[in-house]
């Protein structure tokens, strides 16, 4: 039997693979609708691919691929009662080509940035793809975002999707057979709750997260900048021009980045440096303890009434505000998608952690299990 430790910022209490093989997946009944689906939804390449719909008890609707574990359409009701998508989605698996940045997907096996795509581990040096630029991003030219997930849809009490991937040894240059597990579960308190689980044969380094863009507004014609955003980090970690991390922590008091406070996101974003305009940066988390969920931020539309809660077990979070949308890519309907019109919110461990030492451990290695787990709770304020 493999040992299971805990590394630092790594774990936590929630396991999702023992109840893979047992459960079953429930059609909801026509008076509560609440439940899991599955429809065929496209083909990628040649391999055919689902789309599976939870329904919770207040008509909340979040539809999930086995495509990338997109998450490609959060459907809620607003402070009147109207329901709409709250994230930035297609309804064809086609149309997520690689011009589209990584809408709602699952990203690894290392989320965020390795500079210049390389990393010395146990004295040897591994070279990955360089996709951004110079650099290596969100795991290279085909990371968990377009590869096919083995599903599993489940409901307990509540209805849950668990996918499962097998990234083998040398896929986009990483050592180790990893095996990965994702579990999505959609509660009756209007949470998506996602929990990673993943064990080696190599030592490996392992960052994942998911990528939604957020409109809370529910019309991704608004820009998000009237948005007020809260994040419970004091320190940042400043980046270089290709947006790799200096190795500093810094204080955000007194810059733009201080968003201990609620504050509009357009308020200070003129005044970060860099080309396109806007937040993309790792926000070192005030609590990192990895045994528990603790609160990172929080965001709130006032026009829709609607308050985005995220909660995790990660040390840090990066802000992203839609940059490089430039109106290229339409929605459903036709309608441009532009610049600063969703923001996204991922949970994980600080860019270029491989190549910086004084950051929090990343390397999973043979016998450790990764665990840890993120929740994304809209709510109404009042």
């Amino acid at each position: 039997m493999k040992k299971r430790i805990i590394l630092a910022g790594l774990s936590v209490m929630f396991i999702a693979g023992s109840i893979l093989t047992s459960c079953t997946m429930q059609k909801p009944t026509e008076a509560s609708k609440a439940g899991i689906t599955k429809a065929a939804w496209d083909k990628v390449d040649t391999t055919a691919v689902d789309l599976y719909t939870l329904t919770n008890k207040n008509g909340v609707v979040v539809k999930i691929s086995n495509y990338g574990g997109k998450v490609t359409s959060w459907v809620t009701p607003d402070k009147n009662g109207k329901m709409e998508d709250i994230v930035l989605g297609f309804d064809s698996a086609k149309k997520y080509t690689p011009a589209v940045p990584y809408f709602g997907a699952l990203i690894g096996r290392y989320g965020n940035r390795i500079a210049k795509g390389k990393f010395t581990l146990d004295g040897k040096t591994y070279t990955l793809a360089t996709n951004d630029h110079t650099n290596h991003l969100h795991g290279g030219n085909k990371g968990f975002d377009k590869v096919v997930w083995t599903a599993a849809p489940i409901v307990d009490s509540i209805p849950s999707l668990t996918l499962t991937y097998l990234s083998k040894d040398g896929e986009e240059g990483y050592p180790g057979n990893l095996k990965v597990t994702v579990k999505y579960t959609l509660t009756d308190a209007d949470e998506l709750k996602i929990e990673y689980t993943a064990t080696t044969d190599k030592a490996t380094p392992i960052n994942l997260t998911n990528h939604s863009y957020f409109n809370l507004s529910g019309n991704p014609s608004n820009t998000i900048l009237d948005e007020e955003i809260q994040i419970n980090a004091d320190r940042y970690t400043p980046v270089s021009a290709d947006l790799i991390p200096t190795g500093e922590l810094k204080p955000v008091k007194g810059t733009p980045f201080d968003l201990t406070k609620p504050v509009k996101i357009g308020a200070h974003i003129n005044e970060i440096p860099g080309k396109p305009v806007g937040y993309d940066h790792n926000f070192v988390l005030n609590d990192s303890d990895s045994t528990k969920l603790h609160q990172a931020a929080v965001v709130y539309d006032a026009t829709s009434g609607r308050q985005l809660e995220v909660l995790t077990t990660q040390p840090a979070i990066q802000f992203y505000t839609g940059n490089f949308l430039d109106g290229t890519l339409k929605t459903n309907d036709g309608k441009p998608i532009n610049q600063h019109t969703a923001f996204c919110l991922e949970t994980q461990h600080y860019p270029d952690s491989p190549n910086e030492p004084k950051f929090p451990n990343t390397i999973l290695r043979p016998g450790q299990t990764f665990n840890s787990a993120t929740v994304y709770k809209v709510s109404i304020r009042k």
